[in-house]
């Protein structure tokens, strides 16, 4: 198979198969928000010691006799009270504060590292099943239960490899400067040329081994020796791989920032995680199955981009009006969760009121419409998938979403100076959004009941794939919603009320 055959094959398989294969690729925006559970711990620790010993009370009444930060723009004014707030942070840094965040970083690491390895083995395993013409969430599930350990083999090895051509690389030049500086500034240009070889080497190996272990169920010596042959093999289409994906992170790097100044950074992030990554994976699962003779490319639907956008649309808004109605139960956990935690969020930071004023008047300061409605739109949407989705981490990574984002809101309020133009601002357009976050929250809540029925044996890898795929296109009518919800934050919000407040 050739590269071209390659891509039609990838993209035969993305159009018919999305929902087959898109989920575990929507998972991975996922890991920030299972990771953070450790930064989360950490915090809710540091905060139970502080109340404990009285050094949060003393925070508070130092910071009650401050008074707020001067109208002005003079620096000496702003710096001056600066440093008046200094002693009153100064009892809230103890050792036990210390400890307690440095093991939050390291939990925060290790989660992150766990959940990308997992994540990561899933979507290839489903790539290589839809490129079997399986199904692909299924051969997923397996995967990621399956060659995690094994992707994290061949994570930790191409590290170590940079690392030691990088290091030998250093050491060769440092050498030859220490002999004779003209000698070591040849032995420098000459240590690029064969580092910059040698890494691109490494990167093309490691870009297959991962594929090789999937399709040929092997493990890390394995996957390098399968990735090895394939590239002798065929250099030419290992080359041409090489150079589609990185023309792509290019071009995906030059539309973000072309489009950064119109507020569409997010949502080329979110493309570019939902489309590129897993374009790219069926591109070198593709060549790489028919290096092994191992893959039965599916053929392009009959049905053209636009017929299937509209269908896929029309299907999203089915399936979550249906959830809705059939979960109301895991919609009122996260109500309460959320309503909950902005009751805690007013009351932790109501004292502060004084001394850390928010407006909402201020931070409209500047705002264009259509910038404004973009950014919202691809912020919100990749909240909430990420949300939805973090919930197979057994629901307790989505309930910390839902916390965080009612701490965030409660906090935001009690700050507020003009806290009747907060909820003027607020209400149009979070009637929509609001609502759309719950229902994200609701979904990764039952993502993880289903996934702990099935990390107990009571669940069968297709009911959990199911559940999986009727995320995925629950995730598509919240981003209606969402889309609905940034319009009237962009154009409508931000001024209705002024003639009236």
């Amino acid at each position: 198979m050739d590269l071209s055959a390659a891509v039609t094959a990838a993209t035969a398989t993305l159009r018919r198969r999305p929902a087959d294969v898109l989920p575990f690729y929507l998972l991975g925006t996922a890991v920030p928000v299972i990771a953070r559970l450790g930064t989360f711990a950490a915090l809710a620790g540091i905060y139970l010691h502080l109340e404990l010993t009285g050094r949060l009370a003393a925070a508070r009444d130092a910071l009650g006799g401050i008074e707020p930060p001067p109208e002005t723009q003079d620096p000496a004014a702003l710096r001056a009270w600066a440093e008046g707030l200094t002693p009153a942070f100064e009892p809230l840094l103890t050792p036990t504060v210390a400890v307690l965040f440095a093991a939050g970083v390291l939990v925060t690491v290790v989660l992150a590292v766990v959940a990308y390895t997992v994540i990561s083995a899933g979507q290839l395993s489903a790539v290589a099943a839809s490129l079997r013409d399986e199904r692909g969430l299924v051969g997923g599930i397996a995967g990621a239960r399956s060659r995690w350990l094994t992707f994290l083999g061949l994570y930790v090895a191409e590290l170590l490899l940079w690392i030691g051509v990088i290091a030998l690389g250093s050491l060769a030049v440092g050498a030859a400067f220490l002999a004779n500086p003209f000698l070591g500034a040849a032995v420098a240009v000459a240590a690029l040329l064969v580092g910059f070889v040698a890494l691109a080497l490494v990167r093309i190996l490691f870009a297959f081994a991962p594929v090789a272990v999937v399709v040929d169920d092997a493990g890390v010596v394995g996957g390098v020796e399968g990735a090895g042959g394939f590239v002798r093999s065929n250099p030419v289409d290992a080359a041409a791989y090489l150079v589609v994906a990185i023309g792509a992170l290019i071009a995906v790097a030059s539309v973000a920032s072309g489009v950064a100044f119109l507020g569409g950074g997010a949502v080329v992030a979110l493309a570019s995680a939902v489309v590129v990554a897993p374009a790219l994976d069926l591109l070198k699962t593709a060549l790489y199955g028919d290096y092994r003779g191992t893959v039965d490319p599916v053929s392009a639907p009959e049905a053209g981009v636009r017929a299937q956008l509209g269908g896929g649309l029309r299907r999203g808004w089915r399936e979550l009006t249906g959830f809705v109605r059939s979960t109301p139960g895991h919609h009122a956990l996260a109500i309460a969760v959320a309503v909950g935690f902005g009751a805690v969020g007013w009351t932790a930071a109501a004292p502060f009121a004084g001394a850390v004023p928010t407006s909402i008047e201020a931070r409209l300061v500047g705002h264009v419409p259509p910038v404004a409605a973009l950014t919202f739109f691809g912020n919100n949407w990749g909240v909430a998938i990420a949300t939805a989705f973090s919930g197979v981490g057994l629901a307790v990574p989505a309930l910390s979403s839902l916390a965080f984002n009612g701490l965030a809101l409660g906090a935001t309020a009690a700050l507020e100076e003009n806290l009747l133009a907060l909820v003027a601002f607020v209400v149009p357009h979070g009637i929509f959004e609001i609502p759309a976050i719950v229902v994200s929250g609701a979904l990764g809540i039952r993502l993880g009941a289903v996934s702990w029925r099935a990390f107990r044996g009571r669940a069968s890898r297709e009911r959990f794939a199911d559940a999986l795929a009727t995320a995925f296109w629950v995730t598509v009518g919240i981003g209606i919603v969402l889309g609905v919800a940034a319009v009237i934050e962009g154009f409508v919000s931000p001024y209705y009320w002024r003639p009236f407040l």
